[in-house]
């Protein structure tokens, strides 16, 4: 009998005991004999699935580039965004908004745009950038 295991280790059946004296008649197989081809196959199924294993990590890990890079990304600079905006609002609540918060959004905006393929965060990415440029240029129009 020949038993294979995924990992390419081939091992032949166990030996039978030869029966003792001339006699014929029922006999286990030898116990060093099947316990040592059982632990080679055993090995070889856990070098296969030790090798798998290391390759989905791999993958998982992916390229620098790779999709769960990138959305990670993305999920912080839409953070950025989120965290200026919020200073925006509550400075223009107050009525103390600092042209550099201002900038510090646009320049935001424009990151993100760099990374952005969906036309609704587009139109919205436009729509706070022109919202900040009016609030600057509400700012320069009072200074001067």
């Amino acid at each position: 009998m020949k038993v294979s295991s995924t990992g390419g280790v081939s091992a032949t059946g166990a030996s039978r005991a030869k029966p003792a004296g001339g006699s014929s008649g029922f006999s286990l197989p030898s116990v060093n004999a099947a316990s040592g081809a059982a632990s080679t196959a055993s090995v070889g199924g856990l070098t296969g699935v030790g090798s798998v294993d290391a390759l989905l990590a791999l993958q998982a890990a992916g390229p620098v580039g790779g999709p769960l890079e990138r959305r990670k990304r993305a999920v912080r600079r839409a953070d950025n965004i989120l965290d200026i905006l919020g200073e925006v609002r509550i400075a223009l609540i107050d009525g103390e908004i600092s042209p550099d918060a201002l900038d510090r959004l646009s320049r935001a905006i424009r990151e993100q745009r760099e990374a952005t393929d969906d036309p609704r965060l587009e139109g919205v990415l436009n729509e706070i950038e022109t919202r900040a440029a009016v609030e600057l240029a509400k700012l320069q129009f009072r200074a001067s």
